[in-house]
This record gives C-alpha cells, structure tokens and sequence, in this order.
C-alpha cells in the first residue's frame, strides 16, 4: 500500500482513495500515483471511484512544491486522462475540493459531495497564481457561464450547495449517505455499453480535450506558459 493512496478492484469497480494523513496535496509523486491508478484501472476495465480520507478530497497543487512547471504539467496530464478515459468515472468528494482538487471534480463523469462547512472552489487568484490554461478550458467545460467568470475571475469558494448550482458537482448528499449514493452511480453506470461510452465521451469533449492539450503544450514549452 503506498503512504498516499490505496487502489481497490472488487467486481470491476477500481476504487483509488487519496490518504496522504493531512489534505491530500498533489504533489507530483500524488499526481504520478493517480495517473498510474488510472493506467492500473484500465487495464482491469474497470468502473473508476476517485475518493479521498483525511480533511479534504484535495487542497490542491502542493504549495512546498520546488517544480512547479512539473507539477502543474502533471495535473494537466492527469485532467486529460480523467476526462478521456474509457470506463465510466464516479467522483466522490467527502470534503474540501479546492484548486487542482477542484478540476479533479470537473474531470470525472459522475461527481457526488456531500453537505457542510466545507469549500468547492478555484482559488488560484487569491493565492497568487494565475489559472493554467488547461484549467480555463475544463472550467468552461462543465461551469454554468455566470460562474465560470465569476469563480474564475474572483478565485470564489462555494458552499456545497453553491457548488452543485454552479456544476462543480452532480449530486449533494448527507455525509453519512456517500458511500450508499457512490455505489447507486457506479451500479448506473455499469448498465452503459461501454464502447459507446467511450466513444461518445470523446465525442462531447472534444473540444475541451483540444484545450487540455493546447495547455499541457504551453506548460511543457521553452516559457513554460501555463
């Protein structure tokens, strides 16, 4: 079991679980672990559930990162293979989900957060960074308009309820129901065919996939233009 996640196959739904004790930072070997679950999960074909423990799904980008052209490029990376990914993805958030967390919700198929005190937002502005492009384009991708400008512009954290009007997520239930309501979906979902989930995925996203990309080359060029 790695120190900062754990993957769990059991009837064809992979269960990767984000635990690094404290906020689950996504660090670059964080991101590296995920994106190998990932690559883990389809070659089992199976339904993924990307889920966390400790004080929230993720905090974001690690702050104490010395690379960050590196670590910004791995999350980029790790959007584009969420969002183009074969098998149907249920994202359950149990906390928190802020920054690079947050576009961990907008890339799954089926995001589910639960009710309470904490926050679903981008706050890259406000802690001075400005928003990778591959992060405007997801942003685009599944915000409502208004609150696309607005959370982008302003760095905004919503409640869970705001966050579910704004599209951050699918569904809002009682933190006790989570686990029931993750298992309701992947069973819904394990009802698709999955070729032509798969291919009507990317299909529909198309477009953002495009942008993804175009941001994960700026990243990865000479200026490192993120």
């Amino acid at each position: 079991m790695s120190e900062l996640l754990t993957y769990a196959l059991e009837d064809g739904v992979a269960t990767i679980t984000m635990n690094d004790g404290k906020v689950n930072a996504l660090s670059s070997p964080m991101l590296a672990e995920i994106s190998d679950a990932f690559d883990q999960a389809a070659t089992d074909e199976a339904i993924v559930v990307l889920t966390a423990g400790g004080r929230a799904f993720s905090a974001g980008f690690d702050l104490r990162s010395e690379d960050w052209q590196l670590m910004v490029g791995d999350g980029a990376r790790l959007a584009e293979k969420i969002l183009a990914f074969p098998h149907p993805v249920v994202v359950a958030a149990q906390a928190s989900a802020i920054a690079m967390g947050g576009f961990l919700l907008l890339s799954g198929d089926h995001r589910i957060a639960v009710t309470g005190e904490h926050k679903i937002g981008l706050n890259e502005v406000a802690i001075g960074m400005t928003v990778p492009w591959f992060g405007i384009e997801l942003a685009r991708h599944r915000l409502t308009a208004p609150y696309f400008d607005r959370c982008m512009i302003t760095g905004a954290l919503l409640s869970p309820t705001e966050a579910l009007t704004a599209g951050f997520v699918d569904q809002l239930v009682a933190p006790d129901d989570l686990e029931a309501t993750t298992r309701e979906a992947v069973t819904a979902l394990a009802g698709l065919d999955r070729d032509a989930h798969a291919a009507t995925k990317l299909r529909v996203r198309a477009g953002v996939l495009a942008g993804v990309r175009d941001g994960i080359v700026r990243i990865e060029g000479d200026r490192g233009d993120w």
